[in-house]
């Protein structure tokens, strides 16, 4: 789903090409079908560091248990209540089927015989499937954007085993948060909690369908919050996420993850292929933000910039001068390592090379401090940047504009 983590700039005689020595890892689509729906797998057998680290202090919390309810059956009581507004999400897309050009070549026909080479349809249909919550009586259901995304056909099952077709409101990629609505009344619905109040320890319950085993629930704990896209190697989402040692599997994708109360904390959208306990959720208030943003909107717009960039660190410097022979100056700061076409920054002047120091007068020291100052900057608005450019000071002003659907590279 994702390029590889390296950046090649867009000048024609020089490539730029750095590694991050494991800080990234590779996020690939995983479903239970052909391409739609299920989880996400962050697939790569080297973990990185920050993310191998469980909080130890996660281990040794209290976690908080409701008044009055016994710690064997909270989870059941939390499973009652919420559980019949967890749905079942199958997807469906048509898709044109490649035929390989040697197969239409007379030659290669004459030579092998039509009828050894093999009939190959010239459609098929790709299917996964995923979960979802009820978040309002009338039918509206959040899930993930990778569950949905590009389906012809959606279908919605209820716990009670009643099916809705489903309408796609829309998604954003970047957050991967979607909203469908089904055409229903009277349905059960979830409490929604407030995922800024989280803290390590705390009960973790997810519910969904993993492996399309319906109403399946897991438990844990929350190990981590805060953690930012660019640890887990998706450095172009623009959320921080929900770390849990609930089992999360493929089908598991936009189900969601609640609290010892049964309140909504976060939807269950990642795991690390390879490890156990390391499963991660978008925060329900942001994945709230997004979803609103879509119901009136019909999309979520998020500020954008158009730079591939890494933070200065001693081992990014000596691989550029041993690699490429490229002495960086700067000892601080966020180099650009590729600007996309047609960007903002493209259209400010800013070159594969340069190094951030300072956004809006603020000091910059990795990309994350740089993608979370633009978030928070309305589109049109123009942001002043100063950039070291091999050893020059240099200025420039750039227009923050709306990330595009697609983007492109020199």
């Amino acid at each position: 789903m994702k390029e590889d983590k390296k950046f090649t700039s867009t000048n024609s005689d020089k490539s730029l090409s750095v590694r991050t020595a494991g800080t990234y890892l590779s996020l690939i689509l995983l479903g239970t079908g052909l391409g739609l729906g299920g989880s996400y797998f962050l697939g790569n057998n080297t973990v990185a560091p920050n993310i191998a680290r469980i909080n130890n202090q996660a281990n040794s919390a209290t976690a908080a248990i409701p008044p009055g309810v016994s710690s064997s059956s909270f989870i059941t009581a939390v499973v009652k209540e919420s559980g019949p507004a967890v749905v079942r999400i199958n997807s469906s897309r048509t898709v044109s089927t490649e035929i390989p050009e040697a197969f239409n070549d007379p030659f290669f026909r004459q030579f092998f015989g039509g009828s050894l080479i093999p009939k190959v349809p010239e459609k098929q249909v790709q299917r996964g499937v995923g979960s979802g919550l009820i978040v309002s009586s009338d039918g509206l259901i959040y899930t993930n954007a990778h569950v949905i995304e590009g389906a012809d056909k959606v279908t919605v099952t209820l716990k009670d085993g009643r099916n809705f077709q489903g309408k796609v409101l829309g998604w954003d990629k970047v957050t991967d948060v979607a909203v469908v609505k089904i055409d229903a009344k009277n349905l059960p619905i979830v409490e929604l909690g407030n995922s800024d109040q989280l803290q390590p320890g705390e009960w973790a319950i997810a519910i969904g369908n993993p492996l399309g085993l319906d109403n399946t629930v897991t438990a844990g704990i929350i190990s981590a919050i805060g953690r930012r896209s660019s640890d887990i190697g998706e450095g172009d989402k623009r959320v921080d996420f929900i770390q849990t040692d609930a089992a999360i599997n493929p089908g598991n994708s936009g189900g969601p993850l609640l609290n010892a109360q049964g309140q909504v904390v976060g939807i269950n959208t990642a795991i690390i292929q390879n490890a156990q306990g390391i499963g991660f959720a978008i925060p329900i208030n942001k994945a709230k933000q997004i979803a609103d943003e879509i119901i009136t909107k019909g999309k979520a717009e998020h500020a954008y910039l158009g730079i591939y960039m890494v933070g200065i660190t001693p081992e990014i410097k000596q691989e550029l001068q041993e690699t490429k022979g490229i002495n960086l100056k700067a000892d601080k700061g966020v180099l650009v390592v590729k600007v996309a076409t047609n960007s903002p920054s493209a259209k400010a002047g800013i070159k594969p090379g340069d190094v951030i120091q300072t956004l809006e007068s603020k000091e910059v020291s990795s990309p994350q401090v740089v993608q979370d100052l633009v978030e928070r900057t309305e589109i049109g608005q123009e942001i002043p940047i100063t950039l070291d450019r091999n050893g020059q000071k240099v200025n420039l002003n750039v227009k923050v504009e709306t990330i595009p659907d697609t983007i492109a590279t020199n």
